[in-house]
């Protein structure tokens, strides 16, 4: 069963057999894969939050706790990002840039800051956090490629929120530099269902492949050997 189901059309699902493989083709992934969650903080997660949302957020965060206590095991490169360096970090316009957004309700001040990865995601010391500056991809104004060249990886698995936003731009730019792209979906998350299953059909036709998040942890383990995959929640 593919996430998108029930949502594409007969008539939009021949037209893509036409001119792509994706519906068929099995993983194409190579034998250096690194982790990047994307955006997996309290101020997407969380629905006290006004860019926020609890019924998908925190699945999310489970689903994305198991494959990272996998990549742990298997030591493989881990990257998260978000926003900006700091959590309570209130940017200028030029900083902010061009989003379609309009004036947001205030924040609880009693809340913590949203800009910080959610705690059952914590970065250990040695996992880099890329600060992205507002703009939605994890490449763009970023070192992240050049950390994943230094690392000699060939393959990346993006997870985070959202996936029709940050996810996808990240998605796209890691194409773009010629990594293959697994996106386990059960680990990404959006506000919108049909702009979440949407977003994943169209990135799975074209630029990744779409996943459940036990295949994503069957390569890993199949790439560095067998692991125990034990989660100690």
């Amino acid at each position: 069963m593919q996430p998108w189901d029930g949502i594409i059309s007969n008539v939009d699902m021949m037209s893509f057999r036409s001119g792509f493989r994706g519906i068929e083709c099995s993983l194409e992934a190579g034998v250096k894969p690194a982790l990047i969650i994307v955006d997996m903080t309290r101020a997407f997660v969380d629905s006290r939050y006004p860019t926020g949302w609890s019924e998908t957020g925190y699945p999310a965060v489970a689903a994305n706790r198991k494959l990272l206590n996998v990549a742990r095991k298997a030591t493989i490169p881990i990257y998260f990002t978000k926003g900006y360096a700091e959590p309570d970090y209130k940017p200028k316009p030029v900083q902010r840039g061009r989003w379609k957004t309009g004036k947001r309700p205030l924040v609880d001040p009693a809340l913590p800051p949203g800009d910080v990865i959610v705690e059952n995601l914590t970065p250990l010391p040695g996992e880099i956090v890329i600060d992205k500056q507002s703009k939605p991809s994890g490449f763009f104004g970023t070192p992240l490629a050049s950390y994943l060249v230094y690392e000699g990886v060939d393959t990346v698995i993006v997870t985070g929120m959202t996936t029709s936003g940050c996810v996808r731009a990240t998605v796209l730019d890691a194409f773009q530099y010629n990594f293959n792209v697994i996106i386990p979906h059960e680990c990404c998350a959006d506000r919108s269902q049909i702009s979440h299953k949407v977003s994943l059909f169209d990135l799975h036709m074209k630029y990744a492949d779409v996943v459940s998040v036990d295949i994503a942890i069957d390569y890993l383990m199949q790439v560095a050997g067998a692991i125990s995959i034990a989660d100690p929640v």
